[in-house]
């Protein structure tokens, strides 16, 4: 089964990293967030990727065509210009790199990467988030469920505390962290889809997220995979930071 990486947007919210990289590029322990989210999936032996590209895209694209050259040890004769790699390793997968525009929505990406994907399931991410769940359960889930769409979902870990207010004095009178159990659940990404999710696309005017998903659950055709354990966007420079110190002090739960 194939991993399609939706990694083409413009990560406005990160503009302090994004202005000179696209966000799958950002790092985390020296590595693109793009590179960890790659290497979760082929530690379940899933290596075939297809990468949506937009903003900036050339970076991606220079990445990955340098990689096995960046990852070894080089002689090079300066008098000659010629250089031997003398030494290194790479991952065994296969990347396609499309470019499916600067502005394009979501909906619109995964059409144009569809000649790539073929007709056959697939499965699609974000490429700004890093998650422990379990790939083989959730396509296991999805296959039971016997639905077109299947997304992951979690109950993120509560970032503000919770305020009990006299309404009438505006008196504090309570004061407590929000459980996790007592937020909404949200779309993490970590999707997967049959052939027929391209049937409610359109003409990929819109986001994923909007309409599409919209109609699949109207017509009964999306399933959520419920996921109690790690999962964290990188919308900003604070969560970067956040899985930087996960990453570093070798506690990152998507480490494999």
């Amino acid at each position: 089964m194939k991993v399609v990486i939706l990694a083409g947007g413009k990560g406005t919210r990160i503009s302090e990293e994004s202005r000179l990289r696209p966000k799958p590029m950002v790092e985390i322990g020296g590595r693109p967030i793009l590179w960890h989210i790659m290497r979760y999936y082929a530690s379940f032996g899933f290596t075939e990727f297809i990468v949506c590209c937009g903003y900036k895209g050339h970076m991606i694209k220079e990445y990955f065509v340098n990689y096995y050259q960046n990852n070894s040890q080089l002689e090079i004769r300066l008098k000659d210009q010629k250089v031997q790699v003398i030494g290194g390793s790479s991952e065994p997968w296969k990347v396609t790199l499309v470019d499916t525009g600067l502005e394009t929505l979501t909906a619109g990406r995964i059409l144009r990467a569809r000649k790539y994907i073929g007709e056959e399931p697939f499965m699609l991410t974000y490429g700004d988030g890093v998650s422990d769940v379990d790939i083989h359960k959730l396509i296991q889930f999805h296959q039971e469920q016997k639905k077109i769409v299947t997304i992951s979902t979690t109950q993120p870990i509560g970032r503000f505390g919770a305020l009990s207010l006299d309404e009438a004095t505006n008196q504090v009178l309570g004061f407590k962290e929000k459980a996790r159990e007592d937020q909404a659940w949200v779309n993490i990404g970590f999707m997967v889809m049959e052939p027929a999710v391209f049937e409610y696309l359109g003409d990929g005017s819109t986001m994923l997220e909007a309409r599409p998903f919209e109609r699949l659950a109207e017509d009964g055709q999306m399933a959520a995979y419920r996921h109690q354990g790690f999962w964290s966007p990188m919308d900003n420079v604070h969560d970067r930071e956040y899985l930087e110190k996960l990453w570093m002090a070798g506690n990152a739960p998507w480490r494999v």
